[in-house]
């Protein structure tokens, strides 16, 4: 099986993937990784360079060029929703599961906002993407994980694991 995890910058997607693969003994791919690889840029100077749409494409790209094996995990970019050929080819390749975090947790985590390379925020504020972005999210999503505030690491693989016994 192929897990695709996927939430807004700082839901904890990266930590997550990790965590699970680990506890699932699957391989892991942080597309923020593949971006930086395929790009020779972090993701803020990607954006500030050549604007958000090149980092939207570069992702895209680099997902479309996945060669995906079984048992693997994959941490998406926040703005991997906003590719529609991304997106089909991940749900028809994975299980996608939504790390649904409640805003105020989002904004404490995202302290470091204008150096993270979040696409969108020079025309809308966060409040606004993550509202625009958490419908998108659980449209494509085949399991909504809620994640509290109190929930540590651990408890979201534990919860993630409890939706997938019939998948694993």
């Amino acid at each position: 099986m192929i897990i695709t995890l996927i939430g807004m910058p700082g839901a904890g997607k990266s930590s997550v993937g990790r965590m699970l693969a680990g506890h699932l003994d699957y391989s892991f791919i942080d597309t923020d990784d593949l971006i930086r690889e395929y790009s020779g840029a972090a993701l803020q100077e990607l954006i500030d360079k050549k604007g958000d749409l090149a980092l939207i494409d570069v992702e895209e790209e680099c997902i479309l060029s996945l060669e995906l094996q079984d048992n693997c995990i994959i941490s998406t970019g926040g703005s991997v929703v906003y590719s529609e050929k991304a997106m089909h080819f991940l749900m028809e390749n994975s299980c996608i599961v939504f790390l649904d975090v409640h805003f105020g947790i989002i904004k404490i985590r995202l302290f470091n906002l204008d150096t993270r390379g979040v696409v969108g925020l020079k025309d809308k504020g966060l409040y606004q993407l993550y509202r625009e972005r958490s419908r998108l999210y659980a449209e494509f999503a085949d399991i909504r994980i809620k994640v509290r505030g109190k929930d540590k690491i651990k408890d979201v693989v534990e919860k993630i694991v409890m939706q997938l016994p019939d998948k694993l």
